[in-house]
């Protein structure tokens, strides 16, 4: 199942897309919340009657005309992004590969949606593209069994992972450079779990700015898988549905290249994870 968040008529919803087009859940059982944070929160008996609903949609309840995506989840309460876990990543920013996952968290307010503008900063021109695969938290997790942290997850979706790079490397934390406001994205949808291979591990990845892949890798190569990831982060602290891991970047980076590639106002950047689908944003310099 694929589940979007979105805005119609100056109003937050909840849908699934189906063959049929989208279906917006409110039309279709009033008793399913309305936020995607809520929905999941419900557990699985939810998201199945969700997705029966959808099946059964009549025409009336798809949605037509145009529509604004909001991020998957609109407010998770944790963005957990975990640096350097691709080994060629690693290898080309010259740092020693991690024996344990390299966690920095982002706020809500640094993404924006698919189809958004990313925002280039006035204060840097070093604004740089991040492909990730994003795992979805469904259920509180709190030190979990480690072969059972898949069984928390929800989905996955996609994120660019937008770093500035000069404020990034202004100090050993990462939290300035990875936090200026509409540097990131997130989305356009969440695909449920059982949809993908465990963990959504064996999925191609890539990241085109103009058309031009940058980057291009699989999700086989993170060092520290998604089941892992829950484990380790689960033993420090709590977490619950709607939080999301944002799992790495591969190779290919611009602040490496030689010259360096940064995201420039008129580019379009895209994400794509096999399986998943694309992330597509233009990006405008900040006014």
């Amino acid at each position: 199942m694929r589940l979007v968040s979105f805005r119609k008529g100056g109003t937050a919803r909840v849908g699934v897309r189906t063959d049929a087009g989208l279906v917006d859940l409110s039309a279709v059982d009033d008793s399913l919340p309305t936020d995607m944070k809520a929905l999941l929160a419900k557990g699985k008996g939810a998201l199945q009657r969700a997705g029966r609903a959808a099946r059964k949609a009549p025409a009336k309840a798809l949605v037509t005309g145009r529509i604004s995506y909001l991020p998957p989840v609109p407010d998770p309460q944790k963005i957990i992004c975990i640096g350097l876990n691709y080994k060629d990543h690693a290898a080309e920013a010259g740092l020693k590969v991690p024996s344990y996952p390299v966690m920095f968290v982002r706020f809500p307010t640094s993404m924006v949606a698919h189809g958004q503008p990313l925002i280039a900063p006035r204060a840097s021109r070093h604004y740089d593209y991040e492909a990730e695969l994003v795992a979805v938290i469904g259920r509180k997790a709190r030190n979990v069994k480690k072969n059972e942290a898949l069984d928390y997850v929800a989905g996955y979706s996609i994120f660019n992972e937008g770093s500035i790079r000069d404020y990034q490397m202004k100090a050993s934390q990462w939290t300035v450079g990875k936090n200026f406001d509409a540097t990131g994205s997130f989305g356009p949808e969440i695909v449920t779990a059982d949809e993908l291979p465990a963990g959504a591990k064996g999925l191609g990845i890539q990241c085109r700015v103009n058309g031009q892949v940058l980057q291009d890798s699989n999700t086989r190569e993170m060092i520290f898988d998604v089941r892992a990831l829950v484990y380790q982060a689960a033993r420090a602290f709590t977490l619950l549905p709607g939080d999301i891991i944002v799992t790495g970047t591969p190779a290919g980076v611009g602040f490496v290249r030689k010259p360096p590639i940064y995201l420039r106002n008129g580019d379009v950047c895209e994400i794509e994870i096999e399986k998943i689908g694309i992330l597509s944003n233009p990006v405008r310099k900040e006014k």
